[in-house]
């Protein structure tokens, strides 16, 4: 029998780490494409009455167990609420124990402003289920020091009873519109709800996200609703949550209905994390009422210790759709004043 892989033991260190100290969030490499998840205060803040976002991300394929993730969300302007409703759904799938969890939320933003900038600010109030399969779990008492894991051992731990929790998960945000700047700031977790398992207490940590995001029209005769016409959007995004740390920088070059992009992502004290690349296709089936369908896909090439070669990197997969309901008042409304189209 071969001693335990490299891939195991970062498997069973993981699940560890995940079970006794303070989870972090996961981390959409097409941020635009789950604004949501991003700040709340971004519902109903797009050129349309209603829009619908689906994300899957697959990270570090090549490692024994599952490190999934996916977001989707459905929001609606309506401006007689002051701005937009939403309601979003996460789910996360971490290691080979089955460390599930799923998460509801109710999203809302209200936004005052002028022809010339919106200013809005978001709530969320979520439910999330976390859940364990502690009969998939590997302990010290299970790997013989020569030969590895033993098939069909069986351990002494103390498996704790509570394998399933619930709790109450609130987040608020806010975002500023001006022309062709973006800025915007949320915090999610403000509560810092217990994920134990074992009764030991284990908060899980605030998320505070920063964005910004500025588009540079290539030709000088180029309007807000000109798609015809080539952009730059550079943009940043922060994220701290306890002690880790993660600036995602880069920038988008939209021409017509084709959108590429390429971002340097750091981690923990500002260390390398991953180089990522991204290909967006909006298909623009009815312009007369906005209808839009987008597809995304962008690739992490991995530049931490752990190296691409171990991880193979990760790979995120994206759809979207939003358009104006027939007769609708909101379309054409700012005659192109206010400028949402940042991705």
């Amino acid at each position: 029998m071969k001693k335990p892989s490299t891939y195991l033991l970062l498997v069973i260190t993981g699940l560890a780490c995940s079970l006794v100290a303070n989870a972090q969030d996961q981390l959409f490499s097409q941020f635009f494409n789950a604004p949501l998840y991003l700040n709340p205060a971004l519902t109903g803040q797009f050129e349309g009455d209603i829009r619908t976002n689906l994300i899957y991300r697959n990270q570090w394929s090549s490692l024994t167990g599952n490190l999934q993730y996916i977001n989707a969300s459905a929001d609606i302007n309506i401006p007689s609420f002051g701005g937009g409703v939403g309601l979003m759904f996460n789910r996360s799938n971490e290691g080979s124990a089955g460390l599930l969890k799923n998460n509801i939320a109710a999203t809302y933003a209200y936004s005052v402003g002028t022809d010339e900038f919106v200013l809005s600010f978001g709530i969320a109030a979520g439910l999330t289920n976390r859940t364990i399969n502690w009969n998939k779990l590997v302990f010290s008492d299970q790997i013989d020091p020569r030969l590895g894991y033993i098939p069909g051992s069986t351990s002494s731990a103390d498996v704790p009873n509570i394998s399933s929790r619930y709790y109450f998960d609130p987040a608020a945000g806010i975002n500023l519109v001006y022309g062709s700047f973006m800025l915007g700031a949320a915090v999610n977790h403000i509560n810092q709800p217990d994920e134990s398992f074992t009764g030991a207490q284990a908060k899980l940590p605030r998320r505070i996200t920063i964005n910004t995001s500025y588009r540079i029209p290539l030709m000088s005769s180029s309007s807000f609703r000109d798609y015809e016409s080539p952009y730059v959007i550079p943009s940043i995004v922060y994220y701290n949550q306890d002690k880790m740390q993660s600036l995602s920088m880069g920038a988008q070059l939209k021409y017509k209905s084709i959108n590429t992009g390429i971002w340097y992502r750091t981690t923990g004290q500002g260390g390398p994390d991953a180089i990522v690349v991204s290909l967006i296709f909006d298909l623009f089936k009815n312009s007369t009422n906005g209808e839009r369908v987008r597809l995304g896909l962008s690739h992490d090439a991995t530049t931490s210790k752990i190296n691409y070669t171990n991880t193979s990197g990760t790979t995120e997969a994206s759809v979207g759709y939003q358009q104006y309901f027939r007769n609708s008042d909101n379309y054409e409304k700012f005659n192109g004043l206010r400028c949402y189209d940042f991705y």
